[in-house]
Order: C-alpha cells, then sequence, then structure tokens
C-alpha cells in the first residue's frame, strides 16, 4: 500500500478516493490502538468512538501531506499525525476541571522547587511534607492529577504561527539534504530531553522507558513490576511532573 502511495505522489497530488479508503482501513488497528492506550488516562465521560473519527482525520490529513522525498515510512508519519489529531481534540474539549490544573501547576512547581533545593530526586514524602500534607493526601492528588499528565514525549512543540508542529516524523528530511541549523537544534532537543529522562529515579524512569518506547500499557507495566496498574499510574504522573518541570527549567535558562 505504501509503494502505491509513494508512486502516486511523486507523479500527482491527487490520492484517488479507492486508495485513500484501503489505506484508512489497513490503519483502522493503529487508530484503535491508540486510542486505546490514551483512553487509559481519560474520565469515562469521553467519547471514543469520537477519538477514533478524530484519528481517522489525522490519517486522512496524513495522506494528503505525506512526502515520499523525505526519509520516514509512511506508518511512522501516519502515527505522528494521528496521535496529535487526538491530542488536539483533547486539549480543545478542556476536559480536565481548572481546579484539576491548578492542582498540577501546584505539584509540578513543587517538584521544581524542591528539586533545585535539594540537587536530587525528591522522595514522595518530602513532596508531601513540602506542601503540608499526609502521604494519603499526596497520593489521592497524584490520582485527581494524572489526567493531566497526557503527554507525548515525541512532541517538540508549536510552531511560530501557534500552530502544532508535530513530532520527529514530521521533521525527518532526507538523509541526503543539508540543514545544519535543523540537525543541530534537532540533536539539542534530543540531549535534553535524554539526560533529563535519566535524572529520574529508577522506577520511574523504567516506567516511562517501558510506556513511551516499549509500547506497553499500564496493566502490562504493572505486571512486570509487581504493583497494581493504578501504582503505575501515579508513578508516570510523578515522572512527568518531574520532567515537565526539569525540562521547563533548562529551557527558560
Amino acid at each position: 500500500m505504501e509503494a502505491m502511495l509513494r508512486e502516486i505522489k511523486e507523479t500527482s497530488d491527487a490520492i484517488p478516493a479507492d486508495l485513500k479508503e484501503q489505506i484508512v482501513l489497513e490503519h483502522t488497528p493503529l487508530i484503535r490502538y491508540i486510542v486505546n492506550r490514551i483512553a487509559v488516562r481519560l474520565p469515562s465521560h469521553i467519547d471514543l468512538e469520537d477519538l477514533h473519527n478524530t484519528g481517522v482525520i489525522g490519517l486522512m490529513d496524513a495522506i494528503d501531506k505525506y512526502d515520499p522525498e523525505k526519509n520516514c515510512k509512511f506508518k511512522t508519519y501516519a502515527e505522528f499525525r494521528i496521535k496529535g489529531a487526538i491530542l488536539d481534540q483533547l486539549r480543545s474539549l478542556d476536559w480536565v476541571p481548572r481546579s484539576v490544573r491548578q492542582k498540577g501547576r501546584k505539584l509540578e512547581k513543587a517538584y521544581g522547587e524542591l528539586e533545585q533545593r535539594l540537587g536530587r530526586a525528591a522522595s514522595e514524602e518530602e513532596v508531601a511534607d513540602s506542601l503540608g500534607i499526609q502521604i494519603e493526601k499526596f497520593h489521592e492528588l497524584l490520582n485527581q492529577v494524572r489526567g493531566t499528565s497526557l503527554v507525548n514525549l515525541e512532541e517538540i512543540g508549536g510552531g511560530a504561527d501557534g500552530e502544532r508542529s508535530g513530532g520527529y516524523g514530521d521533521i525527518v528530511e532526507d538523509v541526503n539534504a543539508e540543514n545544519p541549523f535543523h540537525s543541530l537544534k534537532l540533536q539539542e532537543t534530543r540531549r535534553i530531553v535524554s539526560e533529563t529522562i535519566g535524572t529520574l529515579p529508577e522506577k520511574e524512569r523504567l516506567v516511562v522507558s517501558l510506556y513511551y518506547f516499549e509500547d506497553l500499557n499500564m496493566k502490562e507495566i504493572g505486571g512486570i513490576l509487581g504493583i497494581t496498574e493504578s501504582r503505575v499510574c501515579q508513578i508516570h504522573t510523578k515522572a512527568v511532573l518531574r520532567l515537565r518541570s526539569k525540562l521547563k527549567g533548562i529551557l527558560e535558562r
């Protein structure tokens, strides 16, 4: 299917409707997979079928904008577009209450200030103490804000015009093309993210690795670590809060 898409793209921008339909059918399992992974941290009132439809729109956008001259497989490019469309839709819905977002920012700030002062990763007890709450309340707070930790680690950020610039799959140029400034920026971004993940406590680093890079779900990670799915969600939330705080501090220097 990709070979056909490449061939048509090289000669014309007009993609036949029947080919688009075949590509959508072929990638339906991928859309379902992405939706189910994102759904783990969503409240029950979010309609997953709506997210699936949004994923289809993202796939159609990928078909139209795919450039075969770039050194990137269509499936990889399509996955970034599907994820991006779904995350953009969730952001537009603003399904996280303002009070929960405020709690998330409060936790993120607590981690940032405490770890900057300590010069190391702060424990749950230390963060709870800095907030003046019991450890049980701290765990409740983590559960409340876990939705705000919805993040795509491959996403680079917004463009100058305010639009989503996509992920690494959108910016992989032809290997023969020379763009030293672009390459340097990408290399620096990867270095910062890699080093920041490396500063996480071991269990949080392992959860991030298994979830984002090994494509395991929370239940599967819990089975590997011998802990509950709920506890994995808490560890993931803490990891994302730390990452956001550390990356914000680095980028603001």
